[in-house]
């Protein structure tokens, strides 16, 4: 309470939006068709190179190459916490950061098991896919031909 005028003064809150509208938007988030994803997917396309994007492999693999057993994941630089671009939230800090040490827990965990199965796992951020997409996609490319049974 403030002497001079008797009144209670209460911070800005952080949040603009109700919890429901929160709740809202963070439902819209996607975690397929993305618009990085999408890029690649489209760079890879025009290199004659042909993938799936629904499959049963653990971790759900934006791109997945079956017959060279090529895991293909883009990562968003705020949920896998990107050392250029990731900014680590101002409220609710601890939810955030449990949120993120299991993204990237189960990041890591997923590659130890996709390796352990046989299969190689190729990691890019987003920011590296929407700049650079088809040095990105020349990468995953030699990794396929590579990789490829010769028939």
């Amino acid at each position: 309470m403030s002497k001079e005028s008797g009144t209670v003064r209460r911070s800005k809150p952080t949040d603009v939006l109700t919890p429901g509208q929160r709740s809202y938007c963070m439902s819209r988030i996607r975690g397929r068709n993305t618009k990085p994803g999408m890029i690649l997917r489209r760079a890879l396309w025009l290199m004659d190179l042909r993938y799936r994007v629904r499959s049963s492999v653990l971790g759900r693999p934006d791109i997945v190459f079956h017959s060279a057993r090529i895991a293909v994941f883009v990562d968003g630089c705020q949920w896998h916490c990107c050392p250029k671009h990731w900014v680590r939230p101002k409220s609710n800090t601890e939810f955030w950061d449990r949120k993120f040490e299991k993204n990237r827990s189960r990041d890591a965990t997923v590659n130890e098991i996709l390796k352990s199965q046989g299969w190689k796992v190729l990691r890019f951020w987003e920011h590296d896919v929407e700049s650079n997409r088809m040095q990105v996609a020349r990468r995953i490319s030699r990794a396929v031909m590579s990789a490829a049974p010769l028939r």
